[in-house]
């Protein structure tokens, strides 16, 4: 038995061991071990003037990053840095209140401790509470990011603890500061601080400019820190999010009116170069699409692996939310409109029914019989077989939940219903954009 079908047989041995796959005989088994991703290298680009340019460009930032960071820590004699607050993905950020609001005080303080968070590169980190103080010298641009369970060996360990995340996508990380910015800009476009925020807002567009990849994808942290924070990264729709940002900005409408036409028109390139990189990710096996993963190697745009336990294959919320963003294109081309029809078509195939994924006594959540429920979809597919697949701590790659170990089925999402909500809007568009 093999993992996938042909095209995609050479990914087999990508991260499953021959011993392992012969193992599996119709009953759940370890059927694979993970593999790290591959970095981008200067090996790598050698021959590749782009993306040779480009690596140059993020290694030369870094070093201008921490170059700044060390100089800071001289000028004020400090020997040890700090750690800024930590909140988990939120960051305390509100998009949703009402205008006034942004006018107000305690909106511009805010405004005030994320233009003093903003790294060299123009980016934001990770996981960090903006709402209590200004950076102040010799602390960190981002809080603690380390997992607690990373060892040596691990996917997840970074290669400096002291520089992690240090401008990111991540958790919707850098899109979020801009559009804090830039609401706050709309509300009052003549107050004397809104140099500093239109300074911040623009500096953090050129951040995204450039951490674009050649072919038009994004990778999660930028300049590259090396492991799989450098491939294009869809996880957590955090791709996605910046496709959606530059395509927001390029429009001028709303709090993003005092944005230059020369911004304007960069975004727009920018956010279209990314549409064309997800509508060219979008996999397919015996030359069929189907959906999307949630990482892809930056230069090959082959699938590729994460954490320990989130190894290739096709993934379902991912795919559900970048299909609702193909769905609301005005005018999609036959191009979107055929990926949006074979992407339903593939979350029609893979639904589950009558299980449920719950749990929180002893023994962990676990899937168990629910006659009625559904239709959920696994976090992970398979390529070529389609059947639902787990990966653990230990970079072992199940085809049975249950028998991962507890804590990663209390620890993650391994069973979503996002595409439920993208079927029910699929039959009124598919009205629209027949399938031809």
């Amino acid at each position: 038995m093999r993992l996938y079908r042909q095209p995609m047989k050479s990914l087999t041995a990508f991260f499953c061991s021959a011993e392992l796959m012969t193992a599996f005989v119709n009953q759940a088994a370890v059927i694979g071990t993970n593999v790290p991703a591959k970095p981008l290298t200067a090996e790598r680009v050698a021959n590749l003037p782009e993306w040779k340019s480009y690596l140059e460009t993020s290694l030369s930032q870094k070093a201008a990053d921490q170059k700044f960071f060390h100089d800071e820590m001289v000028a004020h004699h400090l020997t040890n840095a700090v750690l800024p607050h930590a909140v988990h993905n939120a960051k305390g950020l509100a998009l949703n209140d009402p205008d006034t609001w942004y006018h107000g005080l305690d909106a511009r303080r805010v405004a005030d401790n994320v233009v003093s968070f903003q790294t060299p590169a123009g980016g934001w980190s990770k996981n960090t509470d903006f709402t209590r103080t200004p950076r102040q010298p010799g602390e960190l641009f981002g809080a603690e990011n380390v997992s607690d369970h990373a060892v040596l060996g691990d996917f997840d360990k970074p290669d400096d603890l002291h520089w992690n995340y240090v401008g990111t996508f991540d958790n919707d990380s850098t899109t979020t500061e801009l559009r804090y910015l830039a609401k706050v800009i709309a509300a009052d476009k003549n107050s004397p601080a809104d140099a500093a925020y239109v300074k911040s807002f623009e500096h953090g567009l050129d951040y995204i400019f450039n951490a674009q990849f050649p072919n038009g994808g994004w990778p999660q942290v930028w300049p590259l820190q090396g492991g799989y924070h450098d491939e294009i990264t869809l996880n957590d729709d955090a791709m996605l999010h910046v496709v959606e940002f530059l395509r927001d900005v390029s429009s001028g409408g709303n709090e993003f009116s005092f944005v230059t036409p020369e911004l304007r028109g960069k975004a727009a390139a920018g956010w279209k170069r990314g549409l064309d990189c997800l509508l060219t990710a979008q996999l397919k096996v015996d030359g069929k699409p189907t959906a999307w993963c949630q990482q892809y190697d930056e230069i090959t745009l082959q699938p590729a692996s994460a954490r320990n336990y989130e190894m290739p294959a096709l993934t379902s919320s991912e795919s559900a939310t970048i299909v609702l963003f193909l769905m609301q294109l005005p005018d999609p081309d036959a191009k979107t409109v055929a990926a949006v029809h074979a992407a339903c078509a593939w979350f029609k195939k893979t639904e589950i029914m009558g299980k449920k994924y719950t749990g929180t006594g002893a023994g962990g959540r676990m899937l168990v019989d629910d006659p009625g429920n559904g239709p959920i979809w696994s976090r992970y597919y398979e390529i070529g077989t389609d059947r639902p697949i787990f990966g653990d701590r230990d970079k072992s790659i199940h085809d049975d939940v249950n028998e991962i170990s507890k804590e990663r089925r209390k620890g993650y999402g391994w069973y979503r219903d996002t595409p439920k909500r993208v079927l029910e809007h699929y039959a009124k568009w598919a009205k629209q954009h027949p399938q031809t």
